[in-house]
């Protein structure tokens, strides 16, 4: 009798291979990214409701709001050196340790209704220090895991994820808050902070040199500006988006409820037109994971120019579903322009000068955002919303077709790597000597 010949067991459906360059370091890097954003984002909401639990008013919103701005302003440039002279890693966890504490402080005295205004722009202000020395040591350290022609790709799956989590912390963040109130929603981003240092304090840092002092941290950021200003592609970009975001920030912090209350019929559309933002975000990152655009800073100059849009289209009104439209392809235009924009400064900046360039970026970004919102109204009552939007949308336009005739905006091209040269993302964060200005940047 022949044996029993049992059917042979399916195979089972190989796991899709993680690429090559995703690696262990990048893979922690983007989870505490992904982590914090979503509990950073969650508590954007909380905040608000916050103060209006306890009785504050609109002003009182704009001032815990402001609180948070105005430390993050004035230490950027302080982060930007210290990040230069001290391991980056540790300046992101102990920053992180700092944003934990001041959110669990807020969290407790929303949750025991012992919470007074003073208290939360006091605790903000903490966490906008600690977010001036996070975000130049962050900056462009995922492109330490991955050098070369991979990095494009690495950045923009990094940000997709942080866009992500963005979205789904925004909206859960709202649920939580309707809910279970936003003191357990700010909680939860004290535990966000604590699992992101978490995960950043486990990064492969060995082969890192030690870093010097140099010659004082006013030597250093003196040193930084030369960088920035030695580069007219570097300084006429950040003078662009110094402009660039404040009129984005007043035509869609200001006028753009006030729009969408008189004309659109209410929150919702303006609430939707924001996701839709959010969504063309991860969008504009699933592009550029596929697209590697030679001359970098003409294609991503050029992704600005639709940034113009959103206030012509506040300033028509369109209707809704345009306006959804709109947002949701100037999302994919702002995702175009970051990855290109960080896989030139990656190339192009000196590693060990990274973190104070990135602070000069930084601050020019924010610099007139506090200005321009606060002016929204004024403005608004001497010439009239219509115009002022339109006069918002021109200046986006004026400033980027300026930059456009940059010849180094133009000119600048990504380099070729050799064989081999693209990392994979599972060895060490190495923060190896740069070639000197201008030369290949190895790491961030």
């Amino acid at each position: 009798m022949s044996p029993l010949r049992l059917p042979a067991r399916p195979a089972r459906p190989a796991r899709p291979a993680r690429p090559a360059w995703a690696g262990r370091n990048y893979t922690l890097l983007t989870a505490a990214a992904v982590v914090s954003g979503l509990g950073s984002s969650g508590a954007l909401v909380a905040g608000a409701f916050a103060v209006l639990a306890v009785g504050g008013s609109a002003t009182d919103v704009g001032l815990v709001a402001a609180a948070r701005t105005v430390p993050l302003i004035v230490f950027l440039l302080v982060g930007g050196a210290l990040a230069d002279r001290l391991p980056r890693h540790r300046v992101m966890v102990a920053a992180n340790a700092l944003n934990c504490v001041s959110q669990a402080l807020f969290a407790v005295l929303v949750l025991t209704g012992s919470a007074q205004v003073w208290q939360m722009a006091a605790l903000s202000a903490l966490g906008g220090t600690g977010q001036a020395f996070f975000s130049p040591a962050a900056e462009g350290m995922v492109l330490a895991t991955v050098s070369g022609s991979r990095s494009g790709r690495a950045f923009a799956v990094f940000r997709m994820g942080v866009n992500g989590a963005g979205i789904l912390g925004t909206g859960l963040g709202g649920a939580l808050v309707a809910v279970a109130g936003p003191g357990w929603v700010l909680a939860i981003d004290a535990a966000a902070f604590a699992v992101a240092g978490a995960l950043r304090a486990f990064l492969d840092v060995r082969g890192m040199p030690e870093r010097r002092g140099g010659a004082g941290l006013f030597a250093d950021l003196r040193d930084g500006w030369r960088e920035v200003v030695g580069r007219p592609w570097l300084w006429s970009i950040v003078l662009q988006f110094s402009v660039v975001n404040a009129m984005v920030a007043a035509a869609e912090t200001v006028y753009g409820p006030l729009v969408a209350r008189e004309r659109l019929g209410g929150p919702q559309p303006w609430g939707l037109a924001l996701s839709a933002f959010g969504v063309g975000t991860v969008l504009g990152g699933l592009l550029m994971t596929r697209w590697a655009p030679r001359r970098l800073l003409l294609v991503g100059v050029l992704a600005v120019l639709p940034l113009a849009l959103p206030s012509a289209a506040l300033a028509v009104p369109v209707p809704a579903p345009a306006l959804v439209a709109v947002m949701l392809a100037t999302g994919v235009s702002v995702e175009v322009f970051a990855v290109a924009w960080m896989s030139a400064l990656h190339q192009e900046v000196p590693e060990e000068k990274f973190s104070r360039v990135s602070s000069y970026d930084w601050l020019g970004s924010i610099s007139l955002v506090p200005l321009a919102t606060a002016a929204a109204g004024p403005v608004q009552n001497a010439v009239g919303r219509p115009a002022a939007l339109w006069g918002c949308s021109a200046l986006v336009l004026l400033l980027t077709l300026a930059v456009l005739c940059v010849p180094d905006v133009r000119r600048l091209t990504r380099r070729a790597e050799p064989p081999g040269a693209d990392g994979d993302g599972t060895g060490p964060v190495m923060e190896a000597t740069a070639a000197g200005p201008g030369g290949p940047v190895t790491s961030v």
